[in-house]
């Protein structure tokens, strides 16, 4: 990914700020992507993950690629490989800073001595449920635990025994010593670690105690030296706990990290969360993480979209402090403008209606040379069947056409893309009154190319050989989401589209067999689309629908 102009914004203006002042030495700039490995990449991380890649770039300062473990419970290798896939795929290069925050545990231990030592956190031994009725609420204070009284030195050796797993599970946790009355209730003495008996995924079961997310993330930006964390606006009622971290670890005092909160990106028509996308996945109501109608990197990539089209829509978006949804007709806008230049374009019958030019020599073969992206001449050409029987699609066609339809109708002319001139003259019908037929004639001197132009048609349509086509496997996609206006999760499940996904056999001219894996291609006037990277074999071609050929949104709409 190429540096791109800077472009002014709060986190820019704050960066810029720091470094008139200072705050940093040498004017370092150094930002980190922090996944949790519990699930697969969605476009929110995509605009996150750019973005302190980019502001890294424009700084000339260092990126991190962190991977924010502390949760065995939900994470897996599994997610960690995918995460890499993703950014890597997306453009995303952080060399040789790729950290876990698991590498840390002992160091983080040891800050959770130090703030023991200094009087700043206890072992509580309330269960969960008492915790949170000491908690209080948004409009009542909380109570202070009993425990919270306990000497350093029983806090220090109560510790130590959760270290070295001879509590059990559940039984107590460390918390900091703040403030029970605080109107902030990430600063009501929260939770920094708990006790668990289970095995992690980098570390096996060396550790019986594990750090919340909330107390390992501070330390984690410092010891890799992070200047400016940047975090979703959820984030924003928890940063006077991370400051709070950083303000009572003797090694931090100077060149602390700087959180600074943006707004987050949700789409309509589809679902962005982790646990609900699991959800999706875990009860096989889409066909894994990369189901094409998802909005997982993955996903997208097996639809067909590409990492310029998804860079580009995250630049345009911006940054903000404010929490918004994004029509997904800009994201679909994106991938059509990276596509139409660059993808070959063939035909393609979706619905197919069969065509007998009875005036066509029965035996003839003829090829038809045609361009594979009108819009770059240097792609090159294909060739392509041509004979007496052909396929069209059927709305194609109309028996009793309304005004202005200049496509095929009894008694009408129009172009064959690349070929002829044909005139509908028969309508061929089965015993239930079904179009199975038109008889047509064609005009031999109208041949493309030819330099005929004695009289004009106003309409061209597509068409494959009804002999020499291949029958192909499409993907039909409608959004996931049917109605996202007060979506929960306790209604999401009732708000998915049956109909997001159809399935129909078509017709393709023999150039679309050569098709690999992810290539790309606009159908003629059906759409872009991709083929399947999980189903499709070059005997058999599967291909997804990325997007139609119409847009729903503008630029500066």
């Amino acid at each position: 990914m190429e540096n791109t102009e800077k472009k002014t914004n709060f986190i820019t203006n704050a960066i810029d700020h720091d470094i008139a002042n200072k705050v940093y030495k040498n004017d370092r700039v150094h930002t980190r992507f922090p996944p949790e490995p519990n699930g697969y990449l969605h476009i929110g991380h995509a605009k996150a993950s750019l973005l302190n890649y980019r502001i890294a770039q424009e700084y000339n300062g260092k990126f991190n690629l962190r991977f924010d473990d502390t949760n065995p419970i939900k994470e897996d290798m599994e997610y960690v490989k995918s995460i890499k896939e993703d950014l890597t795929w997306l453009g995303i290069d952080w060399e040789d800073r790729l950290f876990f925050a698991s590498s840390y545990f002992e160091k983080m231990a040891d800050y959770a001595v130090e703030l023991i030592k200094k009087g700043l956190a206890f072992v509580d031994d309330l269960t969960a449920d008492e915790m949170r009725e000491y908690r209080g609420n948004l409009n009542e204070p909380g109570k202070e635990s009993p425990y919270r009284s306990r000497n350093i030195q029983e806090n220090l050796d109560l510790f130590l025994q959760m270290k070295a797993g001879k509590l059990p599970e559940g039984s107590r946790v460390l918390r900091a010593k703040i403030d029970m009355t605080s109107p902030n209730m990430n600063m009501r003495d929260p939770t920094i670690y708990r006790i668990l008996h289970t095995k992690h995924h980098a570390t096996d079961a060396e550790w019986f105690i594990f750090p919340m997310y909330d107390y390992a993330h501070p330390i984690e930006d410092a010891i890799e030296g992070i200047t400016h964390s940047l975090c979703t606006l959820e984030f924003e009622d928890h940063r006077p706990f991370y400051d709070w971290v950083l303000s009572n670890l003797d090694n931090f005092q100077e060149e602390a990290p700087r959180q600074i909160e943006f707004a987050k990106l949700n789409l309509t028509n589809t679902i962005v969360g982790k646990r609900y996308l699991k959800q999706l996945v875990d009860e096989q109501i889409v066909d894994g993480w990369d189901d094409p109608r998802l909005a997982t990197l993955s996903g997208l990539r097996r639809r067909g979209y590409t990492p310029e089209a998804i860079q580009a829509f995250c630049e345009a978006i911006g940054t903000a402090k404010t929490n918004s949804t994004v029509d997904i007709a800009m994201l679909e806008h994106f991938i059509r403008d990276d596509l139409k230049f660059k993808a070959p374009r063939l035909m393609v019958v979706l619905d197919p209606l069969k065509i007998t030019i009875t005036n066509y020599p029965e035996e003839q073969i003829e090829w038809v040379d045609l361009p594979l992206n009108q819009e770059d001449p240097e792609i090159g050409e294909y060739s392509t069947p041509f004979s007496r029987e052909i396929f069209v699609e059927r709305s194609d066609f109309l028996e009793t056409p309304p005004k202005k339809f200049y496509r095929l109708f009894p008694g009408n002319e129009v172009r064959l893309r690349g070929a002829y001139f044909v005139t509908c003259n028969e309508v061929i019908k089965d015993a239930d009154g079904k179009i199975i037929e038109l008889k047509c004639t064609y005009d031999p001197a109208t041949r493309s190319g030819s330099g005929f132009a004695e009289r004009k048609v106003k309409g061209t349509i597509h068409w494959v050989d009804a002999n020499l086509s291949k029958k192909v496997e499409i993907h039909l996609y409608d959004h996931l989401i049917v109605d996202d206006d007060g979506l929960t999760k306790d209604n999401f499940l009732d708000r998915i589209n049956p109909n997001s996904l159809k399935i129909i056999e078509a017709y393709a001219e023999p150039e679309v067999m050569k098709a690999k894996a992810f290539d790309k291609f606009q159908f003629i006037r059906n759409g872009f689309f991709s083929v399947d990277s999980k189903y499709s074999t070059l005997e058999a071609p599967v291909f997804n629908q990325i997007v139609s050929l119409k847009s729903s949104w503008k630029p500066g709409k």
